[in-house]
């Protein structure tokens, strides 16, 4: 498919106000989930705030292809997300350097505590995706968490869908490479 050119005479039919309420009414939700598992509700209602005002900031004079401005939407989520980690760890960080020297020891055992226990909760999945190159966990996110195809991880991250597949491969094959030296029952029937 082509491009489309939102032009005057398309743009009213692709991206005015009524047409953005629907595609809000269409995706919000699932984008907010897709955020959520990644930041958390609270600060997923904000990006995905952030982003439809994007998307209504950047609609004129743009070019689109008409089935990818949600496509597009996911990634312009993605880039926020990206910004949020970063000013979160800039933050931690910060914080880290300051309260340091003020640990008490009578709270080493019970953060001690706390980080197993999140640690046993989450898995050590997260671990794994953690360790990632940031393009590939991006890409299996928006693969196993939005439910993207290539071709829309592509658009939304812009760029080629050949990319997408090889970072797509290799983030799986990093990821079974892990599981196969746990004990866990792989198949290859499953989503990694």
């Amino acid at each position: 498919m082509a491009p489309v050119a939102l032009t005057p005479e398309v743009a009213p039919a692709v991206l005015d106000e009524a047409a953005l309420l629907t595609l809000y009414e269409s995706t919000a939700e699932r984008l907010h989930r897709y955020v959520a598992r990644r930041v958390g509700a609270d600060t997923a209602q904000d990006v995905v705030s952030e982003a439809f005002l994007v998307l209504w900031d950047q609609r004129a004079g743009q070019v689109y292809e008409a089935d990818a401005v949600r496509a597009w939407l996911y990634g312009v989520a993605t880039n926020l997300l990206r910004n949020h980690v970063r000013a979160e760890e800039r933050k931690l960080r910060a914080w880290s350097k300051a309260h340091a020297a003020r640990v008490d020891e009578g709270d080493i055992g019970d953060r001690a505590s706390a980080v197993a226990d999140a640690d046993l909760l989450a898995g050590p999945l997260t671990d794994w995706l953690a360790e990632l190159r940031v393009e590939e966990r991006e890409v299996l996110l928006l693969h196993a968490w939005a439910d993207f195809t290539p071709a829309e991880i592509a658009v939304a991250l812009d760029v080629p869908v050949a990319t997408v597949r090889t970072r797509l491969h290799r983030g799986r094959a990093r990821l079974r490479t892990r599981l196969a030296a746990t004990d866990h029952d792989f198949s290859e029937d499953s989503h990694v």
